[in-house]
């Protein structure tokens, strides 16, 4: 059999070789350190026997998919160290994560976190006896037998939604789990282990049922790996948007507003109406219009969209008015709203491209368990903007989208990211609404325009939007971390559902293509990494308060006044800190809250219409006249923030 290579070399093979073998005959090393195998896009372990030609990457730790082997792998080792120390324990799932991998189990004994070092030494011991994982193919009848016998309902619970014939297990000691794969070969590979925490998981993420444990922790194939690891952890605490977010006095939750809904305090608020300005002077530029939608529409408008039928078990229940059998949702989307506008009168071919923007805020029942921070909400604003486009115009618009998208980053210092082209599952598209014609011209149309614009790209199938496939932006923030902000979809479903038309050139009516676009995504969730990424230090522009005046005694409070309203005549936010306090504590206490400037006046300042210039995190940087000091904050900002090309 022929063996294609990613490099486009070929090479012959016996029928049945592995992949471990095929490793192992380019060089020892390689096969040392290779952990998993994709044979013409499926995921697989090393030793599945390839039986015929085929195109196939072997994945090392360095690759995400090698690394989803080995978390995986490792929570499998963790079960088995469970079963070992809870006798009586079930198993829910296991998966591999962005970081790491959990295990929702149910223990008649309950686990605390103090009992994660306990496990870990167990997980040690067992890595060390280099238990091999095996695979075995079975018939559903046998999968049943086995786990009724263990009395385990929650993987009788899984393997009654599966087929016959596509069921297996994978062993590793004297745990036998029910798992569809892939695994490393051995424990032995495992070097390093950290549980990291415990959490309670609804079984299916579903609150009617059981509350499980679920056991977090990371593993590595070296320890330097963990002690790194963990050193990023602990920056990772000091860095937490929520922390610093209260320090600053950003925004606040409050249990009587109820969970998940954020309240901007008003430092959060001006420095979220600061990046809202910032996109509308983008948008403008690019010929957006604003737009401003309800916060509610009728249960009708989002059947008609799909969205109920998708998101309706996450959403807040319908609310239900004096008229009889009339419903109203809290919207989960703008897009539905746009589709009106977009109706309210009639078009020409001429008109288009539209494109409607708006800062909309939608609602989603998020489960509590799954809240956090500014991160994951119930109420949310996106900078969401909808275009309707005649087919012509979707490459050329979807372009520009991607321009937007990359001068944000550029502007907020976000220099480390790929675009995912996000597309329909291979098999299962019943999750997915429209004709396999249209999907198949959206995902072209994604795929040609990332190419065009020279992006870093990596396809995702099964990640697609229900209406259609996206372009969505992983950025890397200065921990390293993985967060998808941006996003761009192309929808020819939703135009059609709303029956949206234009009149062509031939005096006909034609069906507009829609591009949803979010570059931020979540303004929420953008401010969570922004606040996290900078460490709450922000762009100087963008800082809720640029410059604060420190008197050095009550004497010089009136001076201090005088400073801070003319440096906010001249664009500079700037308050004045004049509590009954030591110039030494104000330092420090302005440090802490990062404030980029801190302007020390006393008698020689007074005279001199001047102020002593400290840098957050610098220090003295000597003293300037009141207006200098004024320029030279507006001189960076408009360096921060360079034109739109």
């Amino acid at each position: 059999m022929n063996i294609t290579f990613p490099d486009g070399s070929v090479r012959e093979y016996a029928n049945g070789t592995t992949g471990l073998e095929i490793a192992q005959s380019i060089s020892p090393r390689l096969a040392k350190e290779v952990l998993s195998i994709t044979i013409n896009e499926e995921l697989k372990d090393l030793r599945y026997p390839i039986e015929k030609d085929a195109t196939i990457v072997l994945h090392k730790w360095e690759d995400e998919e090698g690394k989803k082997a080995f978390w995986h792998s490792s929570s499998h080792l963790l079960a088995e160290a469970l079963q070992e120390l809870y006798p009586c324990i079930k198993f829910g799932i296991g998966p591999s994560i962005d970081k790491g991998f959990y295990y929702d189990v149910d223990s008649e004994t309950p686990i605390t976190e103090s009992d994660l070092v306990k496990i870990e030494k167990k997980m040690i011991e067992l890595a060390r006896t280099s238990e091999e994982f095996t695979r075995c193919d079975v018939t559903k009848a046998e999968a049943l037998k086995t786990f009724t016998e263990k009395g385990d309902e929650y993987k009788l619970d899984l393997i009654n939604g599966l087929e016959d014939g596509t069921i297996s297990f994978y062993t590793n000691g004297a745990f036998t789990d029910l798992c569809r794969g892939p695994h490393i070969q051995s424990t032995n590979i495992i070097k390093a282990i950290k549980l990291t925490s415990i959490a309670g998981a609804y079984w299916r993420g579903d609150e009617k049922n059981k509350m499980l444990t679920r056991i977090y922790g990371v593993t590595f194939p070296k320890k330097s790996m963990l002690d790194e690891y963990i050193k990023m952890i602990e920056e990772a605490k000091l860095r937490d948007h929520r922390k610093i977010g209260k320090e600053l006095e950003l925004f606040h939750f409050s249990q009587r507003v109820g969970l998940g809904l954020p309240l901007w305090l008003p430092k959060g608020a001006a420095l979220r109406e600061r990046l809202e300005n910032f996109l509308k002077k983008v948008q403008k530029a690019y010929g957006y219009e604003q737009v401003i939608t309800p916060h509610i529409g009728l249960k009708d408008l989002y059947v008609t969209s799909g969205h109920y039928a998708k998101y309706g078990a996450d959403s807040f229940q319908p609310i239900h008015t004096p008229a009889e059998g009339e419903e109203f949702l809290l919207k989960p989307m703008n897009c539905p709203h746009h589709c009106e506008i977009y109706r309210a009168k009639p078009h020409s071919y001429k008109d288009l491209p539209i494109r409607y923007a708006e800062f909309g805020t939608v609602y989603r029942y998020e489960q509590s368990g799954e809240l956090h921070g500014l991160t994951r909400v119930r109420g949310f604003t996106q900078d969401d903007a909808h275009l309707f486009v005649r087919p012509d115009q979707l490459s050329e618009e979807f372009k520009k989208v991607i321009d937007i998208v990359l001068y944000i980053f550029k502007t907020l210092d976000f220099k480390e990211f790929n675009a995912q082209i996000s597309l329909r599952d291979k098999t299962n598209r019943e999750k997915y609404i429209g004709s396999d014609e249209n999907w198949d011209k959206a995902e072209k149309a994604i795929i040609e325009a990332s190419a065009e614009k020279g992006l870093k790209t990596v396809i995702e199938y099964g990640e697609a939007a229900f209406y259609g496939p996206k372009l969505d932006f992983m950025v890397k923030d200065a921990l390293g971390r993985k967060w998808q902000l941006g996003t761009i979809q192309v929808d020819y479903n939703l135009p059609e559902r709303f029956d949206l038309t234009y009149t062509g050139a031939d005096d006909k009516q034609h069906r507009p293509i829609m591009i949803h676009r979010a570059p931020f995504g979540s303004m929420e969730r953008f401010i969570a990494v922004l606040i996290e990424h900078t460490a709450g230090r922000f762009p100087l522009w963008l800082t809720p308060e640029q410059a604060v005046v420190l008197p050095i005694s009550e004497k010089y409070n009136d001076f201090a006044e005088k400073v801070s309203k003319e440096l906010n005549l001249q664009d500079v936010r700037c308050s004045v800190d004049s509590r009954n306090e030591k110039i030494g504590r104000k330092i420090r206490d302005n440090e802490i809250k990062r404030t980029p400037f801190s302007l020390i006046v006393g008698e020689k300042e007074a005279l001199e219409n001047s102020v002593s210039v400290r840098k957050q995190g610098e220090g003295d940087k000597g003293t300037m006249k009141i207006s200098d000091f004024a320029d030279f904050v507006n001189d960076l900002v408009k360096n921060e923030v360079k034109p739109i090309n």
